[in-house]
């Protein structure tokens, strides 16, 4: 990953609710423009009470702001007879805001997510990368997923 500005990485928890839903808004701005959605807060509140116990959010931080967030949804596997109990992550909502992109910022994120995959002895971690994030991810390390399969569900009539 290449280096640049250090940022102070670290998992968030319920008392960055408000820091993580701003983070969100302000990604939403600056990819579709001004949503106003008053309701946006209240939505993204009842979604972290629901997934915070499966997932983890780092939070990327310069000057005590929110700058990037990274979030590991991990999923334990099924028990089968004589073998180990295991688990995998899926890497999801990775975003860093345009002022501070190019600076290393990403790298210390997924470095931290990796990190923690490593420590915990997940099986894989996998991701649905954008077109422009691709390069970033391999030069992580990550690799086509040929054993995956997907389905998609038809387009609704109208």
């Amino acid at each position: 990953m290449a280096s640049g500005t250090e940022a102070v990485i670290r998992q968030a928890d319920d008392a960055d609710l408000t820091a993580i839903a701003r983070l969100r808004r302000e990604l939403t701005e600056e990819q579709h423009g001004y949503r106003g959605d008053p309701e946006f807060e209240e939505r993204f509140a009842a979604w972290w009470a629901r997934e915070s116990s499966r997932r983890i959010m780092w939070l990327a931080e310069l000057d005590h702001r929110p700058v990037g967030a990274m979030n590991l949804a991990v999923f334990e596997r099924m028990p089968r007879p004589g073998r180990a109990p295991s688990r995998w992550g899926y890497l999801a909502n990775a975003f860093v805001l345009a002022p501070y992109r190019n600076q290393g910022i990403g790298g210390q994120l997924l470095g931290a997510v990796l990190g923690y995959a490593r420590e915990h002895h997940l099986a894989r971690v996998v991701l649905s990368p954008s077109e422009r994030s691709v390069p970033f991810y391999q030069r992580a390390g990550f690799g086509p997923a040929d054993a995956l399969m997907l389905w998609t569900p038809a387009e609704p009539d109208g």
